[in-house]
C-alpha cells in the first residue's frame, strides 16, 4: 500500500477555508433571521449580506486546483504546499468569520437605518481585499 501525502496541502486550503466561511455564514445567517423576524421588509438583502464570506471557499477551491497541478507537475514541492497551504486556508478562515460578524453586526444596523445598508458592505469589502491579497500572494508563491 502506497500513501501519498501530496495533497494535504491543497486540501488544508480548501478545507480551513470552507470551514471559516461555515463559520461566517453561520454568524451573519443567525444576524438575518433576528432581524427578519422584526422586520417587515427587505428580508432578500438581509440574506445576501449574510452570505459574503461565502467567497473564501471559491478562493480556496482555486488555491487547491493550482496547488494540486503545481504539486503533480513537480514545480512545487509537496512540504512547501503544505505552508502555502495551511497558511492561506487559515488567512481566508479567518477573514471569512471575522467578514460574518461585521456582516452581522451590518445587518443589526441597517434594520435600525436601512439608508445605511450600502454602507455597510464598506467594511465587508475590506476584509474581503485580505483574503484576495492572500490568494494573490499565494498564486505568486507557486
Amino acid at each position: 500500500m502506497n500513501l501519498n501525502f501530496d495533497m494535504i496541502g491543497p486540501a488544508l486550503s480548501l478545507g480551513l477555508s470552507s470551514i471559516g466561511s461555515s463559520i461566517g455564514c453561520g454568524i451573519a445567517g443567525m444576524a438575518s433571521h433576528a432581524v427578519m423576524s422584526r422586520v417587515e421588509e427587505g428580508h432578500g438583502k438581509f440574506i445576501g449580506m449574510a452570505a459574503a464570506p461565502s467567497s473564501q471557499s471559491i478562493y480556496g477551491f482555486i488555491l487547491m486546483l493550482l496547488m494540486s497541478r503545481s504539486i503533480l507537475g513537480g514545480s512545487l514541492t509537496p512540504m512547501s504546499g503544505v505552508g502555502i497551504g495551511a497558511m492561506a486556508g487559515l488567512a481566508f478562515m479567518v477573514s471569512a468569520i471575522y467578514q460574518g460578524k461585521c456582516a452581522a453586526t451590518g445587518i443589526q444596523a441597517s434594520a435600525k437605518q436601512p439608508a445605511i445598508f450600502g454602507k455597510c458592505f464598506a467594511a465587508l469589502g475590506i476584509i474581503e481585499s485580505f483574503a484576495l491579497f492572500t490568494l494573490v500572494f499565494s498564486l505568486l508563491l507557486l
